[in-house]
């Protein structure tokens, strides 16, 4: 290996003591396509001959079949290691290397630089100290460059290099450098970056990298390396902070020992101190702090532990327990700033995962405050965010959780949203205050429930949801059944898909988004009049399973009742009571559910009418008879 202390020849546990001790730099590499951000991490692995001979010898043999710089060799294919990056000679995905010096050590993450492969810069990003932001000293400040530095400012990267390559390429010019470093810090201005080093230099030809350019004199300023080795890393600011650990693991090997496993995200803690859990707020104090080598007099930040408590409280995974003086805060409805970083659009209304920490919930944006247009970060309305897309919105979520603004404590502050159906994960997501209304609307106690409504009309209250294609026959078979219903004393009402848009949905459009708020809005009602011990029937297309699933989530077990009307588009084409096909054949109807808006199909309905079977009647009487199966209906036989 090419960097290598003579320590190691002459005391190799004193070398080995001496690497121990070194402090470490986690930093990211992020900018533009083709900005030359690979080919500066192979320069640096090289420099600080952290290569074995025979990679090097891989490393030419590889510059010949893939390279791109000639005969010279090309360090981008250190950490390009995809077969697609090395054929297209870009980065795709994240790539983390080790590497170190005399004076530190580091883990770089080389993150790409095309657009559409944003969503894996968020995840390099995450975890660094400081970040290296390539420029292309020919194309200067690109759409993406901006980009990325506010997603530093989102993250709280607040140590950031503005490294200036290809100088070769602009015959290192100073003036093409100041003008870059003029325009760029306009944007840093605004964007409230301040702690930034500009570096002109060139990563192929290794200029300012290592050793001062011979070739830039005009240049007086620290070298890379140098940066790297010297800028301050604050390893202790989050034990200065108070006292957070998410609990990962109710730890109960015997019955004489019950603790709550997890890693300290903050703080300190010592045993005798006086804790809060979140969000149930009940306290106790710490008895032990358990380890595998044995219990703790203390543990810090990073420290992975199992405390013991004084009281027998009850405590789950997902539960944060904090520091009693300065506990976590509990909401469940925040303003949030969301990266989105699906194909899919995000939908305001539709239900996802968030995961914080350890803990789970379902959560649902009820609120694009407005869009940020990363090059001139003018605040835009949205109605849904797109790939890449960075918006300030409103969460809602199923249940409280502890949090601290992301600002504050990245652990308790950041959070992913993860599509129910794929188990994708489609945003990432920053905390930055509980809404006042969260704090302020309880759920009102009344002594006349849903039971007792019920028992007086001799039903199961419960919905019947009707899903299928724009002339399937859902609102004739939904329409027969309430009637037959009724003749049995049965007390309902039915909620149509027209009737509605007529007045609660009439300000609700046909896109997407539209139609998730229009299924939101209607699960909403259904779940109040199955409350007030009611049989709803519900006759909708709802084509997307995200939202039935919300609907059917929204009830107690048994209280939804999926009905798939099933008729082939071609059969639903020619009924076309309505015209609607034709019309979206012709293109007067955008967004037309079967022509140019997917519809998707329940895959475990309650009860399947195939309408090319049945008739309208035959099909409601199977309804019936289901009903009748389940004890809906109480008194009917």
């Amino acid at each position: 290996m090419a960097h290598q202390s003579d320590l190691i020849a002459t005391d190799i546990e004193q070398y080995l003591q001496q690497h121990e001790n070194k402090s470490l730099l986690r930093f990211i590499t992020c900018g533009s396509v083709d900005d030359g951000k690979s080919t500066l991490i192979g320069r640096l692995l090289f420099e600080s001959k952290m290569l074995f001979e025979d990679q090097l010898a891989a490393l030419e043999a590889d510059s010949k079949k893939w390279g791109t710089q000639g005969e010279d060799i090309d360090f981008a294919l250190l950490v390009d290691g995809l077969a697609a990056e090395r054929e297209q000679g870009i980065t795709i995905d994240v790539a983390y290397r080790f590497f170190s010096t005399d004076k530190r050590k580091f883990i770089v993450a080389d993150t790409p630089g095309h657009e559409q492969y944003t969503r894996n810069m968020v995840t390099g990003a995450s975890t660094a100290d400081a970040a290296i932001l390539m420029v292309d000293a020919r194309k200067g400040i690109l759409t993406q460059t901006r980009r990325h530095s506010y997603l530093m400012s989102l993250l709280g990267i607040r140590q950031i290099v503005v490294a200036i390559n290809k100088m070769d390429l602009v015959d290192y010019s100073e003036q093409r450098f100041n003008e870059i470093v003029e325009e760029y810090g306009q944007f840093a201005e605004q964007l409230g970056l301040s702690n930034i080093t500009y570096i002109p230099m060139s990563a192929f030809k290794g200029d300012n990298i290592v050793e001062p350019s011979p070739r830039m004199t005009w240049y007086h300023g620290t070298t890379l390396m140098g940066f790297l080795e010297t800028v301050e890393v604050d390893d202790t600011r989050m034990q200065r902070a108070p006292f957070r650990l998410p609990v990962q693991w109710v730890n109960r090997p015997n019955l004489d020992f019950r603790g709550f496993s997890g890693s300290i995200t903050s703080g300190v803690i010592k045993p005798g101190d006086r804790i809060r859990v979140q969000p149930s707020g009940k306290e106790s104090t710490v008895e032990r702090i358990v380890t595998y080598s044995g219990d703790l007099e203390q543990a810090v930040a990073g420290q992975s532990v199992t405390l013991t408590l004084a009281d027998e409280i009850d405590i789950s995974r997902g539960d944060v327990i904090s520091i009693a003086e300065a506990p976590a805060e509990t909401a469940d409805q925040f303003e949030s700033t969301l990266v989105w970083m699906h194909d899919d659009a995000l939908l305001p209304g539709r239900p996802y995962l968030l995961k914080i920490g350890t803990q789970t919930v379902t959560a649902s944006v009820t609120d694009i405050k407005y869009q940020v247009n990363v090059n001139t970060l003018e605040h835009t309305a949205a109605k849904q965010l797109e790939l890449n897309g960075i918006g300030v919105c409103n969460l809602s979520l199923d249940r409280a959780i502890a949090f601290d603004d992301y600002q504050t404590n990245k652990d308790t502050g950041g959070f992913i949203l993860i599509d129910r159906l794929s188990n994708t994960t489609v945003a990432a997501g920053m905390l930055h205050f509980a809404l006042r209304r969260s704090q302020n609307i309880h759920m009102q106690h009344v002594d006349v429930n849903k039971e007792a409504r019920a028992l007086t009309k001799g039903q199961q209250p419960s919905v019947l949801w009707f899903t299928g294609l724009s002339g399937a026959g859902k609102s004739t078979i939904a329409n027969l059944v309430e009637k037959k219903l009724h003749a049995l004393g049965g007390h309902t009402y039915l909620l149509d898909g027209d009737n509605v848009r007529h007045g609660l949905n009439k300000d609700l459009g046909f896109t997407d988004a539209d139609r998730v708020e229009n299924i939101r809005r209607v699960a909403e009602v259904s779940k109040l009049m199955v409350d007030a011990g009611l049989i709803v029937l519900t006759a909708f297309i709802s084509p997307f399973r995200a939202e039935r699933r919300m609907a059917r989530e929204s009830l107690a077990e048994g209280e939804f009742i999926e009905v798939f009307v099933d008729t082939p588009l071609n059969v639903a084409e020619e009924r076309d009571v309505k015209g609607l096909y034709k019309k979206a054949r012709r293109g007067e109807l955008k967004n037309f559910t079967g022509i140019d808006s997917a519809y998707e199909q329940p895959e475990a309905a309650e009860i399947h009418l195939d309408t090319t079977r049945l008739s309208a009647d035959e099909a409601a009487d199977a309804v019936i008879q289901l009903l009748k199966e389940k004890g809906v209906l109480l008194g009917a036989n």
